[in-house]
């Protein structure tokens, strides 16, 4: 635990900075970069003629999915034809439809759920031209709806701000310059970056094998810090080529942590911003913490949801496999099964944790052989899809919680229920029960169609409960954008390349929707007047009631779910 301690240690030293540095971007503020990048994104406005003016939310919305729609129409073009098309050394055939399908939706959706072998089922165009350039575009996306959200809440502006600008600043000034330096750092460490075709080598043992080549390392950097997940490898980044070293696996780690993170505090710092300049005869001397008060609040919800996962994930490991132990098999290392023996298990359970609560995707182990209850947790915090999530989705899923908790509360005193000096009234509850309720829906409907239909059970690999938790993930892996999976399932048919395929297109687009409508009926309102029996979102307090709020509705939706399947298979496997 101390090693986990002392990487998440780092990781706050990390990310305070740059939530600062994405305030500063998001307000439109000074930068020290801002000398070089006013240059280039000025550039980029006027040969795509954009006129930067603010959006409404039906406007910031309607460009979003415009802009989305026109590169998977692309995309799916790419990957229809890369047969033909040039820079494909290993001549890899065009996909097949519903593969296609399946595939253009996971990236652009930034899932980046993967029914395919990278190193075998994609030439070096689809690889650069589809994957990595939705890897950053998707992102983008993501941000540009999170921040248009945080300015709705935070009320300043008259406008949400204009999409295109947003999706410019974020790519220009944190994507790109972050990816060339992560990736030279992942390059320092073995990871391959050419174009070279497959490489036939005598191995040691006097046979020959074939290694994959190409565009590894600017694939690898962008997919962590845009929260994408997918590989260009099929073992994903639990192969060395990869992530070579225990340096290239924090700098994986940490790349998909930072962003979400500072997403939250970016929040905080726009919420604090307003009441600062509404006040000007109090907080007008005062600095803009280093969270913000609401910021504060949210983080520390999700870090509490967050720590409880990582010490079930990591026990549970620890304790090994009581079957594996009768049978005479060591258990004192811990489940060693499926996991890297460079990262261990303390490396293995935190990656497994932050990876499906940043909705990343990117795996170090094989989540398929974890404990029941170690695998209990990466598919628990997919359900939630609130536990910093990805970059800002995750931050805008944890308002809706906490709007759901200022309601309860008021409801129990009998009180118009106050967010942010907004009332929170029927059009808002009915949006914020729209997001948490077509979660949910997908997830489960779709497993139970899958569980009662002949493509769906020709899918499932394991019989009992363990079959049931990959059909699970599979859903809660797409629904919520992650993207990884227990990969015992047979995924790549028609069945489950249409269904998941669909679960990631409507869990990503009804909640942005929906969410940007909210913050546009925020942004309307008139600001109330804080009481005394005004509930308080910005103390201990309340954070204890957000996290019950989280939990008591994961319970209420997900538990029998999860009763048949994880937890069923642990009470098996111990008793």
């Amino acid at each position: 635990m101390l090693q986990i301690l002392i990487s998440l240690a780092i990781y706050m030293v990390l990310v305070i900075p740059m939530g600062t540095y994405m305030y500063h971007i998001a307000t439109n503020k000074k930068t020290f970069a801002d000398p070089v990048f006013n240059r280039i994104d000025n550039g980029i406005y006027k040969l795509c003629r954009i006129n930067r003016q603010g959006m409404n939310w039906k406007q910031y919305a309607l460009h979003l999915l415009m802009a989305n729609a026109v590169m998977v129409f692309v995309g799916y073009l790419v990957l229809r034809f890369q047969g033909v098309l040039f820079n494909n050394p290993n001549g890899i055939e065009g996909m097949e439809p519903t593969l296609s399908f399946n595939t253009i939706i996971s990236f652009m959706t930034n899932t980046n759920l993967q029914h395919y072998s990278g190193e075998s089922g994609l030439s070096y165009l689809s690889q650069m031209l589809v994957i990595i350039y939705m890897m950053f575009t998707s992102a983008a996306s993501g941000y540009a709806a999170c921040m248009a959200f945080c300015r709705g809440l935070a009320g300043k502006r008259k406008d949400l701000g204009n999409f295109y600008e947003d999706m410019i600043r974020i790519t220009t000034r944190i994507l790109i310059p972050v990816s060339i330096i992560g990736g030279l750092i992942l390059i320092s460490q073995g990871t391959p970056e050419n174009f070279l075709s497959n490489q036939t080598i005598h191995t040691i043992e006097g046979k020959l094998q074939d290694l994959a080549m190409g565009p590894v390392a600017a694939l690898e950097i962008i997919k962590h810090l845009g929260t994408n997940g997918g590989g260009f490898f099929g073992a994903n980044s639990t192969t060395p080529f990869e992530n070579p070293t225990i340096i290239s696996d924090l700098v994986e780690m940490y790349s998909m942590m930072i962003l979400p993170g500072a997403c939250v505090i970016t929040f905080g710092k726009m919420v604090q911003e307003r009441k600062r300049s509404e006040n000007k005869t109090v907080e007008a001397a005062k600095k803009i913490s280093i969270f913000g008060k609401q910021g504060r609040t949210v983080f520390a919800a999700m870090a509490i949801i967050f720590m409880v996962g990582v010490c079930v994930c990591f026990f549970s490991e620890k304790a090994g496999n009581p079957i594996l132990a009768d049978a005479g098999v060591s258990q004192a290392m811990g489940s060693m099964e499926g996991k890297e023996v460079r990262f261990g298990i303390d490396q293995s359970a935190l990656f497994t944790t932050v990876t499906t609560s940043f909705t990343t995707g990117t795996v170090n182990n094989m989540h398929d052989t974890l404990t029941p209850l170690g695998g209990m947790v990466p598919l628990l915090h997919m359900m939630l899809n609130c536990v910093f999530g990805g970059k800002g989705v995750g931050l805008m899923n944890m308002v809706m919680y906490v709007i759901l908790a200022v309601f309860l509360c008021g409801l129990m005193i009998g009180r118009t229920p106050e967010y942010l000096g907004k009332k929170i009234e029927g059009r808002e509850m009915k949006l914020v029960a729209l997001v948490l309720i077509v979660h949910p829906l997908l997830i489960l409907g779709f497993s139970a169609l899958a569980v009662s239909t002949t493509g769906g059970i020709e899918g499932i690999t394991n019989p009992g409960f363990h079959g049931l938790s990959q059909v699970l993930y599979e859903y809660s892996s797409s629904a919520a954008n992650n993207g990884s999976g227990f990969e015992g399932l047979a995924d790549n048919s028609y069945f489950w390349n249409i269904t998941a395929g669909l679960a990631m297109f409507f869990g990503r687009y009804i909640a942005i929707i929906a969410q940007l409508a909210i913050a546009g009926s925020m942004l309307a309102k008139k600001k109330v007047n804080e009481t005394v029996g005004t509930l308080r979102t910005d103390n201990a307090i309340f954070v204890i009631i957000l996290v019950v709020v989280v939990y008591i509705f994961a319970a209420l939706t997900f538990f029998p779910a999860l009763a048949l399947g994880p937890i069923a298979e642990h009470l098996t496997l111990w008793m």
